[in-house]
């Protein structure tokens, strides 16, 4: 029963949180110009990572959204009955998922790896 539960709200994640997340990085023209330039990516946790060592602003600034989708992963994982790792997961798959070709991701062995 719980397995069915986890299934369905899993579902339910898949397209309400297909939109969720780009927005909480899109818009913002630093953090847009850092994922073109190699210097931002998508990490599988549903976080982005600064790629390197990058300049205080840039961290800020990823700090920032990473706080905002957390807020949203615990609001949804509390509404769907699973828990904050699973929305952050399904949220991080879908936006690899998403990324163009040569945009950087860090897998689940937290390497970096470009598209």
């Amino acid at each position: 029963m719980k397995s069915l539960r986890t299934f369905f709200a899993a579902l339910a994640l898949a397209f309400g949180l297909a939109t969720l997340a780009p927005a909480a990085s899109a818009g913002d023209p630093a953090i847009d110009a850092a994922i073109e330039a190699g210097e931002v990516g998508e990490r599988i946790d549903g976080r982005l990572g600064v790629i390197g060592s990058g300049d205080p602003s840039l961290i800020r600034k990823v700090q920032e959204i990473n706080n905002r989708r957390a807020a949203k992963y615990a609001q949804v994982a509390a509404e769907t009955g699973t828990t904050v790792a699973e929305v952050a997961r399904i949220t991080g798959e879908k936006q690899i998922s998403k990324l163009s070709r040569g945009q950087w991701y860090m897998d689940a062995s937290g390497t970096w790896k470009q598209k």
